[in-house]
């Protein structure tokens, strides 16, 4: 590949259009590319990169904006390379993508895409071959043979870079080496034996956890029916303990079984002394509570008693209180009986009319005073009774809701019985459904199989039957096809043997004057056999025939090739069931559908009946608790209802007289003290008017003359006997109370409860702890239960551990080849990938890339001995790393003055550009070799030469020109003055304000 022009238009550091003519820089074979800093000598390799490849090289790719900053907004950035690849001319012309300034584009601006024009000269005439960016870049990098990152290490030798390659890591070189050699197939070789390796070991890790979790299940049934794994015998492998474990829960099975007969047992006979127990406690509680209270009934008997003497005491002297209270307020009132009595009568009169305290009275006929002090007491005595008439309703309110209450809680404790009796009912009846099915639904998972394997073996039946059909038409083409073989064979021979018989004649026809005779040599034919027209054509007839012969052999070997393969294919499929009955197999297959269908059909019912079975047992439990609660509950109702019911009687008994017709002792009391108020004027008037003086002495005999009918002996014993009207009516309804009291009690001690009651304290029968009796039905109960469960598990969890066995044996058998193949596998994996028995931690892409780098290291030594004055030389190692770091890409330099090798890194500034600059040669010959042989006639190496001293630069100098022999150009990239005076062709790059510009200088041209 050769360049010979290059224009670039508002790209880079270019504002305008420069060209450069590399055909006249290049007739020197050696040019200089100089200029300051910043000027834009590496922008002229970027143009070259960019027209070839449509990018830049490296990181500059990413961090620079290709169109000029300087150039005209207008101006449209391109860059147009000529150059020759493999004996043919090309022109590429590409432009970046850039915004252009437009009044209708956005933020006044239109993008303009990226665009690409690639013409070869053919006939003295350019003819576009593409206009495409990824079609031109294609065909040239096919023209090339190297693409953007081979071409920028190979033709432009970035020195710092090579530097870095010197001195670098294996990992860091492996990845330039990579890049430029193209060794992605023997990663992809790795990563296939990677993948395999992986998906090997994955179907061992899989079948590995499939083996370890039919274990964990078979040890989590175990674990469920409490069997210790650590007690199976020692040493036991996954097999041997599946097989104890089986053998231990049929056991432990077994032993659940009777105890949950026994368990059961027991808990009916907890239920029933529960029972028994709770109906003699609730007759105890009633039989306590009557002897509390005739406890209570006898304990104030006495004072009972003493109350009835004291009342009819104040009965008696009750009938003097008139009198007696007459003679007291006769005297005090005598003064004001004048002033008031007419009014005060007639008021009396007008209230006797209405009041029903006086109706009858004939008032003021009777005495006032003694109507007064009767209505007083009576007054006293209703008022004191209020209280009782509050409490009486109060009683009343209460006693309706503990009827009201007892008579739920009745109904309930009915209602929870017949509950318990249809919950166990339905229990009973469950468990009995349960046991059919448990053997069922064990059953399910073999059943499904056998279904499996019975559609399979229909389908294998069907299969035979067109197995058997093909084979026995292929018999028949097999047949006829042998026939027709023989017979062709057998014409054959015929024609052959009648040729073999005129074989003389043949011969004699090919016999020419002079040449000599094959069977005999003679030049001389004196006596040929004639030989006629039929003759002649035997041996293309035999050819013919033969022909036939050998098509027919061929077709007759197919046939009978075809004929073993159907033969095969008949007899595994005979061998897999094929030759049975196919209505049998048919029939066989309904009814494993069948049965698979009802096992898994018993398993939905099972898990169904055992969730039921669980709900009927908790709610058996809070049945029971209830019902216990409830008959407490209705036996406290009972007794409270009891109570309350006497004391309300009395109470309404004794309250009833008191109200005398009126609707309330509230109304009473108030229409008494009226009256009250009445009768207290008119006495008081009546006194005062006319019998003050005469009253008073009359008063005196009067009751001089009551006390002995009275039973006194003096006014003052019957003032003592006289009781308050409160403490009267409160004497009267406490001994009223009382006598209810009794009578009460008669009728709770003559029913038929308590009767039993005594009789069964009478026996002597010692309490039983309830809260004792219920914690042992539960208890009972719960471990019935329990046990029973435990039991139908321990009998699945046996069938289960026996199908988890034969499944661990058939899955381990089936996992040996498995086994064996990841092994293979992860052995290849690791090698390629430099690990496991890899002694040099090397993989496969870098054994081919060490074998690069060995050419390199070469190739480099080559001018590197000449730039080096003969002393040092490259050298590939593959030394193994420390610290198992990968191995195979290392480099020594050699020293010939002393003989030893060292590390790259000793090399000093100069020698250090001398060998990264020979390492850069080097690469580019061996990239070239790789890429087919690609002749690169334009090379550029880009700075470094400010480290060399005079002796090394000459010395690298002549190496450089070296590199011209053979037409090559080679364009140096540098800014050393010493190379300017050296060179004279040069590409100078000048830097200005408004962007940079290039010219040619051409010294030795004007010499």
């Amino acid at each position: 590949m050769r360049i010979h022009r290059l224009e670039i238009s508002a790209f880079g550091p270019f504002a305008g259009t420069e060209e450069v003519d590399f055909d006249q820089l290049s007739a020197h074979g050696l040019f200089l590319l100089n200029g300051p800093t910043g000027a834009g000598k590496t922008s002229v390799l970027d143009a070259i990169c960019y027209a070839l490849y449509g990018s830049v090289p490296g990181a500059r790719q990413d961090g620079k904006r290709l169109r000029s900053d300087h150039a005209d907004p207008a101006a449209e950035p391109r860059v147009t390379c000529e150059f020759t690849a493999r004996g043919r001319r090309f022109e590429v012309s590409r432009s970046p993508a850039w915004d252009k300034p437009s009044a209708r584009g956005r933020n006044g601006f239109t993008t303009q895409q990226a665009k690409t024009l690639l013409r070869e000269r053919v006939g003295g005439a350019w003819v576009e071959k593409s206009g495409r960016n990824d079609e031109a870049g294609a065909e040239i990098t096919a023209l090339l043979g190297m693409d953007r990152e081979q071409f920028t290490r190979v033709v432009m030798l970035p020195q710092g870079d090579f530097a870095a390659f010197l001195r670098s890591k294996a990992s860091d070189r492996l990845e330039l080496l990579q890049k430029l050699f193209g060794t992605e197939r023997f990663e992809a070789v790795e990563r296939e034996l990677a993948a395999q390796a992986a998906g090997a070991a994955r179907e061992v890790a899989d079948l590995e956890a499939r083996l370890g979790q039919l274990v964990e299940r078979a040890q989590s049934e175990a674990a469920s029916l409490e069997i210790d794994v650590d007690a199976a015998p020692e040493p036991a492998g996954d097999p041997e303990l599946l097989s104890w474990l089986e053998e231990a829960a049929s056991v432990r099975a077994s032993t659940l079984a009777g105890e949950a007969e026994s368990c059961e047992e027991e808990r009916r006979g907890c239920t029933d002394r529960l029972e028994a127990e709770l109906a003699r406690e609730g007759r105890r509680m009633k039989l306590a509570a009557a002897l509390r209270r005739r406890a209570d009934a006898e304990a104030a008997a006495p004072a009972l008693a003493n109350a009835a003497a004291t009342l009819d005491l104040h009965r008696e002297a009750e009938l003097l209180g008139s009198q007696l209270k007459a003679v007291a307020t006769a005297e005090a009132m005598l003064a004001r009986a004048a002033e008031s009595a007419d009014l005060a009568f007639a008021q009396v009169r007008e209230t006797a009319e209405t009041s029903l305290e006086l109706a009858g009275k004939g008032l003021p006929a009777v005495g006032v005073a003694a109507e007064l002090s009767r209505l007083r007491a009576l007054g006293a005595v209703v008022g004191e009774r209020l209280a009782d008439e509050e409490l009486l309703g109060g009683l009343q309110e209460r006693a309706a809701r503990l009827a009201q209450r007892r008579q739920e809680l009745a109904r309930a404790g009915d209602r929870q019985a017949a509950g318990l009796l249809s919950l166990r009912a339905e229990v009973e009846s469950l468990r009995s459904t349960l046991e059919p099915l448990e053997q069922l639904a064990g059953e399910s998972v073999l059943r499904t199989k056998e279904a499996a394997a019975a559609d399979e073996l229909v389908d294998v039946v069907r299969r035979y039957a067109i197995a058997r059909a093909d084979c026995a038409a292929v018999t028949e083409r097999h047949l006829r096809g042998r026939e027709h073989h023989q017979e062709l064979r057998q014409q054959w021979l015929d024609i052959r043997e009648e040729r073999l018989a005129n074989a003389a004649a043949e011969l004699a026809s090919r016999l020419e004057n002079g040449a000599p005779c094959p069977v005999c040599g003679s030049p001389e034919h004196p006596a040929p056999v004639p030989a006629g027209d039929s003759v002649l054509g035997l041996a293309e007839k035999e050819e013919r025939a033969k022909e036939l012969g050998e098509a027919a052999e061929k077709a007759l070997s197919a046939l009978e090739a075809e004929l073993s393969e159907s033969r095969q294919r008949v007899a595994v499929l005979a061998g897999q069931g094929g030759d049975t009955d196919p209505a049998e197999a048919s029939e066989a297959a309904n009814t494993a559908r069948e049965a698979a269908a009802e096992a898994a059909a018993a398993v939905a019912e099972l898990a169904a009946g055992r969730s039921r079975q669980e709900e009927l047992a908790e709610r058996i439990d809070s049945t029971e608790q209830a019902r216990v609660d409830t008959l407490a509950q209705l036996a406290q109702a009972e007794s409270a209802l009891t109570e309350i019911q006497g004391q309300s009687a009395a109470l309404e008994l004794s309250l009833e007289a008191l109200r005398a017709g009126h609707a309330s002792l509230a109304v009473r009391s108030r229409a008494i003290g009226q009256v009250v108020g009445i009768l207290e004027q008119a006495d008081a008037a009546q006194s005062q008017l006319d019998q003050a003086t005469a009253r008073l002495t009359e008063a005196r005999a009067e009751l001089d003359r009551a006390l002995p009918d009275a039973g006194f002996a003096s006014a003052a014993e019957a003032r003592q006997a006289l009781l308050p009207a409160s403490e009267a009516a409160r004497l009267e309804s406490a001994v009223q109370a009382g006598r209810d009291e009794e009578a009460r009690l008669e009728e709770v001690f003559a029913s038929e409860e308590l009767v039993v009651a005594v009789q069964e304290e009478a026996a002597g029968e010692e309490a039983v702890d309830l809260d004792l009796l219920r914690a042992e039905a539960l208890q009972a109960e719960k471990a019935a239960r329990d046990v029973t469960l435990a039991a139908g598990l321990a009998r699945r969890a046996a069938k289960t551990l026996g199908r988890l066995g034969s499944e661990y044996a058939d899955l381990a058998e089936s996992g040996r080849e498995p086994r064996g193949r990841a092994e293979l596998l992860k052995g290849l994996a690791e090698a390629a990938r430099g690990s496991g028995d890899n002694s040099y931690r090397m993989s496969l892409n870098a054994y081919v890339l060490a074998a690069r780098l060995e050419q390199v290291a070469i190739a480099a030594s080559e001018r590197l001995v000449a730039m080096s004055d003969g002393r040092y030389t490259l050298q590939h190692s593959d030394a193994r790393a420390a610290r198992n770091a990968k191995s195979g890409l290392g480099l020594e330099v050699v020293d010939e003055w002393t003989g030893r090798r060292r590390d790259t890194s000793t090399l000093s500034g100069g020698e250090s550009f001398m060998a990264s600059l020979a390492l850069a040669l080097g690469l580019a010959d061996v990239v070239q070799q790789e890429s087919g042989g690609v002749d690169i006639e334009t090379l550029f190496v880009d700075e470094g030469f400010g480290s060399l001293d005079e002796q090394a630069l000459e010395q690298v100098m002549d190496a450089l020109e070296s590199l011209r022999d053979g037409g090559r150009v080679v364009g140096l990239v540098s800014h050393v003055g010493e190379m300017k005076q050296r060179i004279g062709s040069q590409l100078q790059v000048v830097k200005q304000r408004n962007g940079s510009t290039v010219h040619i200088v051409d010294a030795l041209a004007t010499v």
